[in-house]
């Protein structure tokens, strides 16, 4: 099976990146001041010999894939160095095809024999899987970059009947109390096309971000950007708020919704989110939240549009019924959410909705909107704190998704300096105006980069 558009890799460069944080960003029980991103240019070919190159990036963001009692810099230089084994791999990766085959096919051989190898000798200190499949994520998005730059289409043209070989039933299948078949549907029918130009964007209140002016104490940066949540929501005109939580002190996370609530109501903020971290292993503690904000805090209950991953991602180990919490909120997986097959296995617990996010790799985001999609799951797109290239699938994936309601994008409160150079020529997705951030510089084949006009001094490839 193939056509003509199929393609297969022959070359792949990758760059790390490094950024500091304007101001600390806690995760769980950690706290991100810095973070290396890793850049990848990889070259295509087609069957006729044309080549092309795509882009990809993903923040990686040891904290969050990687909780753990090992140092952070123990960490961190292992996934620098398992990326430097994932370009050797997709260099040379011998699989052709749609973009959709070969990032199946990679995730599905390639990747966890990669990670076994890896760590094998590093026993008591292993690399969980969704660290693996961040480093991955860079790869297998400029691998869909790389195909529509060939063929001269954007990204969100190419996965129709038109450019694949196979149909959905080739990847997903369906749960067995549906009715759903992926027989003859490709994603296209799962997405909006065409994206919008502007969509809402969701601020990050991280556990240590300041709330209101009167708490600066003067230790905060002086570099005309916004240092508390009230001055950001009159900025950049928010109307949408994530609430990181503990999820191990009840009486801090209430407090916490109920102080930022408050402003929200104030300032004419009109949503809320919460998300407690993956530290919550009981439905009893959401639950309890969530009732005391109804009986004393009924209309910041009623702002809260869905909670976010209360509990421990590894959801084969923890197979916890969450239909009680489920029945207060719309319950979403973000960290649980690796793949399709945990969808699935989520929908049966009781979950309703999935957090989306491009550095679990284009294809897997791909697949998990459109089995999402097909059970009537309603979805999210959430942030990595993508800076410079990420930010941009990042947003594309949220426009073509049709989620809830917009984006997550905080890369401008923690890092907005990093993104300067692709600030000129994609100002709207790096700017947060009137609540939205603006799409419609990004044109073209591929994701719209615009790479060759970005004006940005790279290292020395790895």
């Amino acid at each position: 099976m193939g056509n003509a558009y199929d393609v297969r890799c022959n070359a792949a460069d990758l760059y790390f990146l490094p950024v500091e944080t304007r101001v600390p960003l806690k995760f769980g029980t950690e706290t991100l001041t810095a973070v290396t991103c890793a850049r990848v240019c990889l070259r295509v070919q087609d069957r006729a010999g044309r080549s092309a190159s795509g882009w990809g990036e993903t923040p990686l963001s040891v904290q969050w894939v990687w909780p753990s009692s090992l140092t952070y810099e123990e960490r961190h230089q292992a996934m620098r160095t398992f990326c430097t084994h994932l370009a050797a791999a997709w260099s040379s990766f011998p699989v052709a095809g749609h973009p959709m085959e070969v990032g199946v096919a990679f995730l599905e051989t390639t990747l966890p024999e990669l990670l076994r190898e890896f760590n094998r000798p590093r026993s008591g200190r292993e690399m969980p899987w969704l660290a693996a499949l961040v480093c991955c994520s860079a790869f297998d998005i400029a691998l869909h970059d790389a195909y529509g730059m060939l063929h001269g289409v954007p990204v969100y043209e190419i996965y129709s009947r038109e450019w694949m070989n196979a149909d959905l039933s080739a990847f997903l299948t369906p749960a067995r109390d549906t009715a759903v078949s992926f027989a003859d549907r490709y994603p296209v029918e799962f997405m909006c096309l065409p994206g919008p130009d502007r969509i809402p964007a969701w601020h990050l209140v991280g556990g240590m971000d300041l709330l209101e002016p009167s708490e600066c104490d003067g230790s905060e940066p002086d570099d005309g950007y916004p240092v508390c949540l009230r001055e950001w929501i009159r900025r950049d005109g928010l109307f949408c708020l994530k609430i990181k939580l503990r999820g191990n002190d009840g009486a801090w996370d209430y407090n916490r919704l109920v102080a930022v609530g408050r402003i929200a109501v104030e300032e004419n903020v009109l949503w809320l989110t919460a998300d407690f971290n993956c530290t919550v292993t009981d439905p009893a503690y959401v639950n309890e939240i969530l009732d005391r904000l109804l009986r004393e805090e009924p209309r910041v209950y009623g702002m809260i549009l869905y909670v976010e991953q209360p509990f421990p991602y590894e959801l084969e180990r923890y197979a916890i019924d969450v239909r009680s919490v489920s029945a207060r909120k719309p319950l979403f997986m973000d960290e649980s959410a690796h793949d399709w097959r945990l969808i699935r296995r989520g929908r049966e617990l009781g979950w309703t909705g999935v957090a989306l996010k491009t550095c679990k790799t284009q294809t897997g985001a791909v697949l998990s909107l459109c089995w999402a999609k097909a059970h009537g799951m309603t979805l999210m797109v959430q942030d990595l704190t993508n800076p410079m290239l990420a930010q941009i699938p990042h947003v594309l994936l949220a426009a073509h998704a049709g989620t809830i309601m917009g984006v997550e994008t905080n890369g401008m409160q923690f890092y907005p300096e990093a993104s300067q150079p692709e600030s000129l020529i994609h100002p709207g997705i790096y700017t947060r105006r009137q609540g939205h951030i603006d799409l419609s510089t990004l044109r073209g084949p591929g994701f719209g980069y615009q790479a060759d006009t970005i004006q940005r001094r790279m290292p020395a490839p790895e």
